[in-house]
């Protein structure tokens, strides 16, 4: 099994080729290949390569699939005896990608 551990928006994500998952939103359009050059860790069958932080020449190339947004959450806050209520609602812009291919040199 082929997987790699990729770094993006201040989250790590465990990848293989050919899924697709949702990442903090990307500066890109749809159907355009981004690469992500942060990669921690790359594992190919029985070999696994673990980076100090980055394994270096290492990259992972993924497809813009969607720009969407995550549900929404709410937020209340609360003082008790005080009268003080708010309530604040908020949404995650994110990117769906598709990891095309894993690129280790």
């Amino acid at each position: 099994m082929n997987y790699a551990i990729v770094k993006t928006g201040g989250k790590q994500y465990k990848v293989e080729e050919g899924v697709k998952l949702a990442v903090e939103k990307l500066d890109a359009e749809i159907g355009q290949e981004v690469i992500f050059d942060e990669v921690l860790l790359i594992s190919k069958g029985d070999k696994t390569s673990v980076g100090t932080p980055t394994v270096s020449g290492a990259t992972v190339a993924a497809k813009v699939i969607a720009q969407k947004r995550a549900p929404k959450i709410l937020v209340f806050k609360r003082r008790p005896k005080k009268g003080y209520k708010k309530l604040q609602g908020h949404r995650q812009y994110l990117t769906e990608v598709s990891i095309t291919k894993i690129n280790a040199n």
